[in-house]
């Protein structure tokens, strides 16, 4: 009897197929993709060792048998585990820009680094603004990036957590930034080294009721870095109530808060801010100056 040969299959069948399974899986995305098909062609691309901006190279490219085995024990990973794609794959980026990542922080998504790359906060900097605060750093990418689109500035990235400082660490030499972001732990502004002209916070904001409600790939995250109390609010109370006396003069803060608005404005009913347009809308990151919260 003839054997039967493999299957030809190319890189785009695998990443249909692959597109199909999550789908059916019902898996949860978000952590750097938007949908089934982008995270399909995330995992292909990166298992095969291919380009993850150039897809329509290598479409066609054949793909052989055992290649074909890794990829589909790739996909059953991450369809059994429910662990964040970039978990899996050590990688993510942020406007382009790869970072390091592992479960010691969650995976990097700010908004906060589309204002720093479109040059929305720049109206309220100037010549006085050197010294640059990333609270809840994470894992260092917003600290990264502000040193990257401000190469006068020297930032602090600062965290609660060893681990997420570890992993802070690696992206910071990643990109030869050591001369100019320095990581502290810190809770919350209890030992960073201000005044700072800028602080930018990505805090824990979810509420109580919405982090039950979490998929299990958030699940998979520090919870530290996403519960946020009651309201969401908790960190945030305790930041606005500090943050003055480690800002300088014309500083300003700019806070991520997501879904939190409703929550926000009971909290701060009388606080005046300034909303900032993302690509999720106008009501996920605000800017608060100093004298405002004074």
């Amino acid at each position: 009897m003839n054997q039967v040969a493999p299957t030809s299959r190319t890189v785009m069948d695998l990443i249909e197929a692959g597109a199909q399974q999550l789908t059916e899986a019902g898996v949860a995305f978000g952590h750097g993709t938007a949908n089934a098909f982008d995270e399909a062609a995330w995992l292909v691309l990166w298992q095969l060792g291919l380009p993850l901006d150039d897809l329509d190279s290598v479409q066609n490219r054949p793909v052989a048998p055992a290649e074909q085995a890794k990829i589909a024990a790739l996909f059953e990973t991450r369809i059994t585990t429910r662990k964040p794609a970039a978990y899996l794959t050590r990688e993510a980026w942020l406007l382009g820009v790869p970072f390091y990542v592992d479960e010691r922080s969650i995976v990097p998504r700010s908004f906060i680094a589309e204002l720093l790359a479109d040059g929305a906060i720049d109206p309220w900097l100037g010549e006085h603004t050197k010294k640059v605060l990333d609270l809840c750093t994470g894992n260092g990418s917003l600290a990264v990036l502000a040193a990257m689109a401000w190469p006068t500035v020297t930032v602090d990235g600062a965290d609660i957590s060893a681990d997420a400082l570890a992993v802070a660490r690696i992206n910071v030499d990643k990109h030869g930034l050591q001369d100019r972001i320095t990581l502290l732990q810190s809770d919350g502004l209890a030992a960073v080294r201000g005044p700072y002209d800028l602080i930018l916070c990505n805090p824990p904001y979810v509420n109580t009721q919405n982090m039950g409600a979490l998929p299990a790939e958030y699940q998979a995250e520090p919870a530290v870095a996403l519960a946020g109390g009651a309201d969401g609010m908790d960190f945030i109370r305790a930041l606005l109530q500090a943050a003055p006396a480690h800002m300088s003069e014309n500083a300003v803060l700019v806070l991520e808060i997501g879904n939190e608005r409703e929550h926000f404005e009971t909290a701060f009913p009388q606080l005046e801010v300034v909303w900032l347009a993302t690509s999720a809308g106008e009501d996920q990151v605000l800017l608060i100056t100093r004298d405002a919260l004074k």
